[in-house]
């Protein structure tokens, strides 16, 4: 057995219909199929797949998750992205839909961190190309680094 790939995540929410319409609106995702507003399925727009992502309703009385703090749990999902410049589109993006919350430069991948309307935490994440990549990106990889947009741009431009 070889596993290949994520294929698809699933998410508790309160409402699968706002849940949409934010991964909709966030990440270009469309709706694939559903079943009313219990559960909706999403693809990514350039996906093969049947769904990336299914949204299942709560009700609007369902609490926070505590994973990570008080219990244990997925921290994070991360969606990649092309290019530097997808990136920086999802960064102003999320910025205007007030759900940044944090960046981080890893060396190989340069990474948005956000929150969904109930608060689950995702990544949104460039892979910089092997063949590109710059000495110092690759001495730090795995480590965690604020983001210098400007040297970011500067050393990968074509990106």
């Amino acid at each position: 057995m070889k596993i290949t790939r994520l294929n698809h995540a699933v998410l508790f929410v309160r409402s699968a219909t706002l849940s949409a319409k934010f991964y909709a609106d966030a990440f270009g995702f469309v709706k694939a199929f559903g079943r009313g507003e219990d559960a909706i399925f999403m693809r990514a727009a350039n996906s093969t797949n049947d769904h990336d992502l299914g949204l299942f309703s709560l009700g609007a009385n369902a609490g926070d998750t505590t994973a990570g703090r008080s219990s244990v749990g997925l921290y994070h999902l991360a969606w990649q992205v092309e290019s530097l410049t997808d990136l920086l589109v999802m960064r102003e993006r999320l910025m205007a839909m007030n759900a940044l919350t944090g960046e981080s430069d890893h060396g190989t991948t340069k990474s948005l961190y956000g929150r969904d309307i109930d608060g689950i935490e995702f990544e949104v994440m460039w892979l910089v190309p092997p063949d590109v990549i710059i000495d110092d990106d690759r001495a730090n990889a795995g480590n965690t680094r604020r983001v210098n947009w400007d040297k970011v741009r500067s050393d990968y431009p074509a990106h």
